[in-house]
């Protein structure tokens, strides 16, 4: 099975601490492919795709400095499923991991390991 997603950014603004000054971005848009990991490895566990560092990059590029612990909201396409999320950092690879929720899985098809 071929897990390739899309995330985009969407037209946002960057809170600021002046509600007057809130600059809106443009749209941005990713594809990629990766493979689905569980977090842990027994059990229930939440199941992640980890973008690709170029990826990563871009996106930190397109969103600037993080806010909080540096999560970036998201739309997210895998197939003909559309949701938004938002992805997360991961200190290890430097990349953001983006959660893959249930009902998506089973709608598209998607076990550990898909790529």
């Amino acid at each position: 099975m071929d897990c390739k997603g899309t995330i985009a950014l969407r037209e946002f603004a960057i809170a600021s601490a002046s509600v007057e000054h809130r600059p809106t971005l443009a749209a941005q848009e990713w594809t990629f492919t990766a493979d689905v990991f569980a977090w842990v490895e027994e059990g229930s566990s939440w199941r992640f795709l980890r973008l690709p560092v170029e990826v990563a990059d871009e996106v930190r590029k397109f969103t600037g400095e993080p806010a909080g612990f540096g999560s970036v909201r998201v739309h997210v396409r895998i197939g003909e499923t559309v949701w938004v999320t938002s992805v997360c950092p991961e200190k290890v690879s430097g990349s953001y991991l983006l959660p893959v929720k249930k009902a998506v899985r089973a709608e598209e098809g998607i076990d550990d390991g898909d790529r």
